[in-house]
């Protein structure tokens, strides 16, 4: 059995849950391609925080589904912010630590 020995932290303001929602549904259909080495879980709240969380088996690899995750993340949020109903008033707070 793997040991998650790395692990980072990502959330994102929206201010609203509905936006929020609308970007978790468009990446959680993304999977980890590498599972057995990398977890990530994802959670809205009803503030409208978009809460990611990354265990990786070695620092490489969380890196890469980071960096990967982030590039993703943003291109939603730019799609959101342009054809969204309602226009978000995004605000990125990135809380990160690797043990």
């Amino acid at each position: 059995m793997a040991t998650y020995d790395y692990s980072c932290s990502l959330d994102v303001d929206y201010g609203s849950e509905d936006v929020a929602r609308v970007v978790y549904n468009a990446l959680s259909v993304d999977k980890e391609l590498q599972p057995d080495k990398v977890i990530r879980k994802m959670s809205v709240s009803p503030e409208g925080k978009l809460s990611v969380h990354f265990e990786a088996v070695e620092a490489r690899f969380l890196r890469a589904s980071y960096s990967a995750f982030v590039d993703v993340l943003t291109l939603a949020t730019k799609t959101v912010e342009e054809f969204g109903p309602e226009k978000p008033s995004t605000a990125f707070l990135i809380v990160s630590s690797v043990n």
